[in-house]
């Protein structure tokens, strides 16, 4: 228990000269706008993910067969904005390789602009019922930003925060776990991991169910907004944490 809250403790608040600096928090912060954002599309775009997708591809299977709410032409606009995101992702990673800081800046500030046009989006469309044009533009701008994410998550390489998929993260707690043998790398991390989605989805989910999208998308915004402040303030360090890890 001791490791296991200790562990935790470091990824909320790194100590002084941590391989990958400021970078875990932050990660569960993207994690957090995860849930927030996969409940959104589910809940209130008609059963679509757009980070989740696996998810969407089982989705997508179910459609082609009929089943009752769903759409295959929603699962199929989220997995080509998602794979179009992870494309500019990949950019991002290969320009700004030689600075993780620099990296998570840049494709958040993108990232922030498209979840900004969401709101813009709903504002607008305030009164009217999310379908048709406005559904998919929301769906698009939402599987951009998740697409991006995921990639440059991927290349900043940060164990067990991929910020968007967890079936890895809760085979590790299992598998690795001292009760098999193993040496159970990472506890606290993988278990706030899961609990950072979870409270997204959770704090999305109240919202819609209580209030209306525009809040839902406004908090996602807010915490994207705050990672970027963050991370900003470290665009010009030269720490090691910066460099690529391999």
């Amino acid at each position: 228990m001791r490791g296991l809250l200790t562990d935790a403790g470091r990824t909320l608040v790194p100590p002084s000269g941590d391989r990958h600096g400021p970078l875990p928090p932050l990660m569960l912060g993207l994690t957090v706008v995860t849930g927030l954002i996969d409940a959104v599309t589910y809940l209130a775009l008609g059963h679509v993910f757009v980070a989740n997708m696996t998810g969407n591809v089982v989705f997508l299977g179910f459609a082609l067969t009929g089943a009752p709410g769903l759409s295959a032409p929603a699962s199929v606009v989220s997995m080509v904005s998602f794979l179009a995101g992870a494309l500019a992702g990949g950019r991002f990673g290969t320009r700004y390789a030689a600075h993780r800081g620099r990296m998570l800046t840049a494709a958040t500030a993108v990232q922030t602009l498209l979840v900004a046009g969401t709101v813009i989006t709903v504002a607008v469309a305030h009164g009217q019922q999310v379908t048709g044009t406005v559904k998919y533009v929301l769906i698009v701008l939402l599987g951009l930003a998740m697409g991006l994410q995921n990639a440059v998550a991927r290349r900043l390489g940060v164990p067990d925060l991929t910020t968007t998929v967890l079936t890895l993260t809760l085979t590790g707690l299992a598998a690795d776990s001292a009760p098999v043998g193993g040496a159970a790398p990472r506890p606290g991390r993988r278990i706030l991991s899961v609990l950072a989605m979870f409270l997204g989805a959770l704090a999305g989910a109240l919202l819609l169910r209580h209030a209306e999208l525009l809040p839902v998308l406004a908090l996602a915004l807010l915490l994207l907004t705050a990672t970027l402040i963050t991370v900003r303030r470290h665009w010009a360090s030269d720490a090691a944490w910066t460099r690529p890890q391999s």
